[in-house]
C-alpha cells in the first residue's frame, strides 16, 4: 500500500516562487532571433573535426547549414558567424526566416553537389 505522506517530510517546505520569471530566450547563434520552446545546441566545427563548442540554434538554422556546408567547410570556417552569413543562399534563408515565428520550423531542400 502506497504512503499517504512522505517518509522525510511535507512538501510545504519547498519554496515556490511563482513570481519568478521565465529566464530570457536565448538568441539563436546564426539568424539572432530569440530561441523558442525547442533549442538545438549545434557544434559550429563538426565534432568529427575536433569540435567541442555548442552554441544555440533553432532547428531550421542548423538544417540549413548542414544542407549548404560539409564538415570540411564548417571546420575551415569555424565560429565566424560573419563568413556563414557571406554564403549567399544562408544570406537569403537568414533573411526570409527573420520575420517568423521562434517556433517556426520547415522542411529545407537539399543543395545540388
Amino acid at each position: 500500500m502506497a504512503r499517504k505522506h512522505s517518509k522525510h517530510g511535507r512538501y510545504d517546505d519547498f519554496d515556490t516562487a511563482e513570481d519568478e520569471a521565465p529566464p530570457p530566450p536565448v538568441p539563436c547563434w546564426l539568424c539572432g532571433r530569440p530561441t523558442g520552446s525547442a533549442i538545438v545546441w549545434h557544434h559550429p566545427i563538426p565534432k568529427s573535426r575536433g569540435g567541442r563548442d555548442t552554441v544555440p540554434m533553432h532547428g531550421i538554422c542548423q538544417q540549413t547549414l548542414t544542407v549548404n556546408f560539409t564538415n570540411s567547410e564548417l571546420q575551415r570556417i569555424g565560429m565566424d558567424v560573419q563568413k556563414l552569413l557571406d554564403n549567399p543562399a544562408v544570406r537569403k534563408f537568414v533573411d526570409w526566416v527573420a520575420n517568423k515565428d521562434p517556433d517556426f520550423t520547415a522542411t529545407i531542400a537539399k543543395k545540388q553537389r
